[in-house]
């Protein structure tokens, strides 16, 4: 199957005052027609970057230095801004981390909704009436199971909880989302409960509609019990990718074992591991593997190449580190 969103070697920096951030170092992931992804890693490593390009939503003082983002044979880094903006109309959207953020708190719910679905070209050349547009704002919200959706409709951010706020900004993609949904840590502000509800009514809806998604999570039971992919980001670089299971049962690069056995065990057996030091410095990485300084069994090599991602025998998994040969076995 070929994949519909391609990025291939992407590589981004961000100009500021203490020089130049080089984050992305030629990251590679797919995402394949309705097929679930997900994204791990340490607050920083470029998740949120990533998705920022391909949505062409990136700061001013960012700069692309490298790479290709394909979707659907569009090459979204050359395409005309007019071209770029009817994908993101009727293509692609997006859930941030913060509802509060991504509603404007001087409009009420309705007047985001109504020009959210209008925008999107759902109706085609006719033009939605007020009342419609409000009874398809009324659908989208009882879809994310929201109660009383006339009162929500006619209220302020501020006026609601948390989570109504996330679940309006749900209700606002999937109105909209035609091919792929990117949900970033859709759930960080809300409390456990509420995150685990509106886990569950994205996956049941993103079913529903056929969609594909990108999900960006340091939950990892959510990651192993939503998506049917893993990519393991870490200071810029995609270091390793495998069907869901088969990472959580075999993972390969050391920074992937490190993290797995930094989850709390919930049988109390001891505390949790970690892993020592921090992400690098994006002024001045480290020559090689990014991640040699923080790893017990760096070598050499690793200090002056940078490993490629490759497939292992089983094909479906992959891994950047020195410490395999093509075949994924370890040297």
């Amino acid at each position: 199957m070929e994949p519909f969103l391609e990025v291939k070697d992407l590589h981004i920096g961000f100009k500021t005052y203490l020089g130049k951030l080089n984050v992305l170092n030629g990251v590679d992931f797919s995402v394949n027609e309705t097929e679930k992804v997900g994204i791990i890693g340490e607050s920083g490593c470029g998740k949120t970057t990533t998705m920022k390009a391909i949505l062409g939503i990136l700061a001013s003082n960012a700069e692309i230095t490298g790479g290709q983002i394909n979707f659907r044979g569009n090459q979204m880094l050359k395409i005309k801004k007019g071209q770029l903006n009817e994908i993101r109309r009727k293509n692609l959207t997006m859930i941030f981390q913060d509802p509060t953020a991504a509603l404007n708190p001087v409009f009420r719910i309705e007047e985001v909704m109504r020009d959210v679905i209008r925008y999107s070209g759902s109706f085609g050349k006719e033009k939605p009436t007020k009342q419609l547009l409000r009874k398809k704002s009324i659908e989208a919200l009882k879809e994310v199971m929201l109660p009383d959706p006339e009162r929500v409709l006619d209220s302020y951010p501020f006026q609601l909880s948390g989570g109504m706020r996330q679940r309006v900004c749900i209700a606002m993609s999937l109105a909209t989302a035609k091919d792929l949904l990117i949900a970033d840590e859709p759930t960080t502000s809300l409390d456990v409960t509420i995150q685990d509800q509106v886990l569950r009514l994205m996956k049941d809806l993103v079913n529903k509609k056929n969609l594909s998604i990108i999900l960006i999570s340091h939950a990892l039971g959510t990651i192993r019990n939503t998506v049917d992919t893993v990519y393991v980001m870490y200071a810029g670089n995609m270091i390793e990718s495998a069907p869901t299971e088969e990472l959580f049962t075999n993972p390969l690069h050391p920074y992937t074992q490190g993290l797995l056995k930094s989850v709390p065990k919930l049988t109390g057996e001891g505390f949790s591991e970690g892993i020592e030091g921090r992400i690098p410095d994006y002024i001045n990485p480290p020559t090689g593997c990014r991640f040699n300084p923080r790893c017990k069994l760096a070598m050499d090599i690793c200090k002056k190449e940078s490993p490629k991602l490759q497939a292992t025998d089983s094909g479906n998994h992959k891994v950047a580190c020195w410490l395999y040969d093509k075949k994924g076995e370890k040297q």
